[in-house]
């Protein structure tokens, strides 16, 4: 499954999709050194240059169907802060984004560090400003709730929290999730910590 959201239509497009999609099947179980542009197209059942009318290089389609597979990741992460209520979104957006990575091998693999040439692709996957942008929506929802700190612009709590989100990630899928789970309520302890409003202090009015 991939994050396209809008089906091909025309022929191109739907060669093109055939391709990515060939793509982040390969690149996800074999790795990026140990697939060839050849072993994509056949799997796509393509032309063996075919894919070059589409990506430029290896390199190239390496990287859309990185961008790809982890487009699909944040879908599910953005479908679930828009289907949750408030507060309990930040202890659920974890898991979900983790229970996605089952079913999105090459998104696994880049957070695992195990394409190191791309590892810091990460922070940059496109579809990331939507998660962004939901986050920080749910964000200012608690700031006018009063649940939230609000000395601090959402957009800028939002950023930060997605790139916590983001290395939790990376630990739970380099370590193993039994030993990640360990701290789990530590680490929300420390979240909630940072975005609860100050209390006031005894005798003050």
């Amino acid at each position: 499954m991939t994050g396209t959201t809008h089906p091909p239509t025309t022929r191109g497009e739907r060669t093109r999709r055939a391709v990515l999609d060939a793509a982040v099947a390969r690149f996800g179980r074999d790795g990026y050194r140990a697939t060839s542009v050849a072993d994509v197209a056949r799997d796509a059942g393509v032309g063996g240059t075919v894919p070059y009318a589409y990506f430029p290089s290896k390199e190239a389609l390496f990287l859309a169907a990185v961008d790809e597979d982890a487009a699909a990741v944040i879908a599910e992460g953005v479908a679930h802060l828009a289907a949750r209520r408030l507060r309990r979104w930040r202890a659920t957006l974890l898991p979900t984004l983790l229970g996605a990575l089952d079913r999105h091998p090459l998104a696994r693999r880049l957070l695992a560090g195990l394409e190191p040439e791309v590892t810091a692709r990460v922070l940059e996957v496109p579809a990331l400003a939507e998660l962004r942008a939901g986050v920080a929506e749910r964000l200012a929802a608690e700031q006018r709730a009063g649940t939230v700190r609000t000395d601090v612009d959402a957009v800028t709590l939002a950023n930060g929290l997605v790139t916590i989100i983001l290395s939790l990630l990376m630990s739970v899928t380099q370590l193993g999730t039994d030993v990640a789970v360990r701290y789990a309520d530590d680490v929300g302890a420390v979240l909630d910590a940072a975005l609860a409003p100050p209390r006031r202090a005894a005798g003050r009015r």
